[in-house]
Order: structure tokens, then C-alpha cells, then sequence
């Protein structure tokens, strides 16, 4: 147990507390987990509901588009990214006025539980570190509680908690179609319909920390015509976060993204 973070042993503790716990699952889970056996396997380690992020992503993408909407003249950096988030405050203070004041798709999400299910654990499983971050520092008030999905796999590893048969019956008890994109770069300019709404020059997709360094650093001069820019850290998105279990190639788990996106039109 000493090589554990302390994020399992307390999730560890809860579960063998029995307490009333909700999983709000990141759109990426798909590159590490099968749908729908991962919602039965949550059920039968003890949460009660499971919540499917994409859920938040759409309120995202409708506060993203009201503000483009009553500001059309303004410019916005999407915040999905806590990562990007703190490298602007950081790195680029002068750029954080440009930081939309929205939610992200886990705070949009824990919003939606809290209502729900005002006195249940919201567990956020996702595949970002830096959302631990963001769930103490940004979100203190909806008090989030962040696993990886490596903690996930331990903690079913621990509890011996396999696929079923029985799990593929298992269905999402919060569910968002249309954002399934979300975790790899441009999910949320093609989810929110931005090139509908922006030409090419008003919009860019940016990923990687060359990329979005590069990107910052032009905003005022080269970049001074881009209106919304969609953001993420990580090489070609969030399915290469750090807290994500899978070796396989970068396109292999954009390509298990793209299907459990068509699967669900």
C-alpha cells in the first residue's frame, strides 16, 4: 500500500466505508476502458451512479458559443486545458483576461451531480494529473475528488474487479452525445460547430507544448486575427495525458475515440 497515491488509499477507504459515491467519467476513458463494461465495473466497486462527462463538455460548448455570441468582437482561449490554464497565469499573465470565463467540462459536470445528488462523492476519472489542480484551486466549492485512470486500473486491481458479462447491460445514469471529440485536439471546435460560426482565420486548434508555447507568444502579433483558439496541453490531446494506462499509438487511441463517438450519432 506505501506505493499507492494518496488519491487511491482514500478512494480505497470510501469504497470499504460504503460511501455514497458518483463517477463522472472523462470522454476519454474509451482509449483505456471498453463501453459499456467500464460503467458495470464502476457499479460493482461500489459507485452508486456513473456520469458521463461529455455531459459538462455540452454546457461548455453552449456558455463558449452565448459569449461569442454577446461579445462577437472579443477574443477567447477555451479553458478545458488546467494545464494551458496555468501556464497563461504563469507564463502569459497578460494573456488570462482572454481566458474564457466558462466552465470546463469536469466543474459543468460536478454542477450537474451536485444538484442531482447533493450528498454523494463526486469522483472525476479522467486522464490529466494537472485536473487535481484545478479541482483544489479553481473549484474548491464543488469539492471534486480526481482519480487517473492508472489509479482506477490499481484500484480494480486491488478489489479484483474485472469485466462481466453482466457490464455490458450497464448504461450511464448522466449522458452527453455530440462531445465525444472532446479529448483530442479539435474535439471542441467540431462539437461546439465553430466553423459554422468562424472563418479559418478567426479560429485555430492548437496541441502540444511546442505548439501552444509558440502560439502564446504570437497571440498579439501573428496570431492577432484568431477569435477562439481550442487548446489542449498534451500531444494530440488529452488521450496522451500522463494518467492515461495505454502504450498503443497516438492514432490508434484517436481512432477509439472517433468510434465511440460515430457509435453513439
Amino acid at each position: 500500500m506505501d506505493s499507492l497515491t494518496p488519491e487511491v488509499k482514500e478512494l480505497i477507504q470510501s469504497i470499504d466505508n460504503k460511501e455514497k459515491m458518483v463517477a463522472m467519467l472523462a470522454p476519454s476513458f474509451a482509449v483505456d476502458f471498453d463501453y459499456p463494461e467500464i460503467i458495470g465495473m464502476l457499479k460493482r466497486l461500489g459507485f452508486k451512479y456513473v456520469a458521463e462527462v461529455t455531459r459538462g463538455a455540452i454546457e461548455t460548448n453552449n456558455q463558449l458559443l452565448d459569449l461569442l455570441k454577446k461579445n462577437p468582437e472579443k477574443r477567447y482561449i477555451t479553458n478545458p486545458c488546467p494545464n494551458v490554464v496555468r501556464l497563461i497565469k504563469n507564463k502569459f499573465p497578460e494573456l488570462v483576461q482572454y481566458l474564457a470565463p466558462i466552465d470546463s467540462p469536469m466543474s459543468a459536470t460536478a454542477k450537474i451531480v451536485a444538484k442531482k445528488w447533493p450528498k454523494y462523492k463526486k469522483v472525476f476519472i479522467g486522464p490529466c494529473l494537472v485536473k487535481k489542480l484545478e479541482a483544489k484551486e479553481d473549484w474548491p466549492e464543488l469539492d471534486i475528488f480526481v482519480l487517473t485512470y492508472n489509479e482506477l486500473k490499481q484500484i480494480f486491481d486491488i478489489k479484483n474487479i474485472v469485466p462481466d458479462k453482466k457490464d455490458k447491460k450497464a448504461k450511464f445514469d448522466i449522458v452527453g452525445v455530440g462531445t465525444e471529440l472532446y479529448p483530442i485536439s479539435g474535439g471542441l471546435a467540431q462539437s461546439a460547430c465553430l466553423d459554422e460560426k468562424l472563418t479559418d482565420p478567426e479560429m485555430d486548434i492548437i496541441s502540444g507544448p511546442v505548439n501552444v508555447n509558440k502560439f502564446l507568444e504570437q497571440f498579439f502579433t501573428e496570431k492577432k486575427n484568431v477569435q477562439v483558439l481550442d487548446i489542449l496541453n498534451c500531444d494530440g490531446g488529452c488521450i496522451n495525458g500522463p494518467g492515461v494506462c495505454s502504450k498503443e499509438p497516438l492514432s490508434t487511441r484517436r481512432q477509439k475515440i472517433i468510434n465511440y463517438w460515430d457509435s453513439h450519432k
